[in-house]
């Protein structure tokens, strides 16, 4: 409710202009154009779709917590937690922090440091390691999140925003579900750590496609224009 108000109580002083035309597949296909020609912002997409995709390792936790790690309820209840609280830590600290400075590496190193952080609480055995990396893919998942939103904002233009803000939320909404799918059928052909272990390598090596594909990613310095 105080949201709402909120909201109605907004002003804007910027006037933007509007097509005459009603919304159609023409406008939609308008913005998916957009996203394609724009290397910088369909790159920090692809990172964060595919890192979701393959890097499922808090799907299979309630697996961990049974049969690898032993720990019990109590045990998985902190494992659950832990990414919650690596996100909650680097907020505050990224909040009071300079901007970022080569932001493209920056997105870059940080997804590979969440495959990296994926392997290696796939093939751990030992619980606060487990605990350590899971608050570990939490922070670096949650730089992520911050390059790519900043990224959507800066470079996309007033009309075309709402469009490619759609097409993000589709596909990050599509791969957190695709995720869990993927996590648990390899779980069930493989076994649960080759599942996540693949996942991480995988994460890895789409960093490294897209650092070769879209070369203005590794050049990227500000978020702004």
């Amino acid at each position: 409710m105080i949201f709402a108000v909120l909201v109605v109580m907004l002003r804007s002083e910027r006037k933007v202009e509007r097509s005459s035309t009603t919304t159609t597949l023409g406008s939609l296909l308008e913005g998916v154009k957009f996203l394609w020609s724009s290397q910088v912002i369909l790159a920090a997409i692809t990172l964060d779709l595919f890192a979701v995709l393959l890097g499922g390792a808090t799907t299979l936790l309630p697996v961990y917590a049974k049969d690898i790690l032993h720990v019990g309820p109590t045990g998985l209840g902190w494992m659950r937690a832990a990414p919650s609280i690596g996100a909650v830590c680097v907020s505050f600290y990224i909040a009071h922090a300079p901007p970022f400075k080569k932001a493209g590496r920056t997105l870059l190193f940080t997804v590979a440091g969440f495959g990296v952080a994926t392997i290696i609480f796939g093939v751990s055995h030992v619980f606060w390691l487990s605990l350590l990396m899971l608050f570990l893919l939490g922070g670096l998942d949650n730089v992520s999140v911050v390059i790519r939103s900043t990224l959507l904002l800066t470079r996309t233009p007033d009309a075309m925003r709402g469009r490619i803000a759609s097409i993000n939320l589709i596909f990050i909404g599509a791969s957190n579900q695709l995720g869990g799918f993927e996590s648990g059928l390899v779980a069930q052909l493989f076994g649960p750590i080759i599942a996540v272990t693949t996942g991480g390598i995988g994460t890895i090596l789409i960093v490294l496609f897209v650092a070769l594909l879209w070369p203005e990613m590794r050049r990227l310095d500000s978020l702004s224009e």
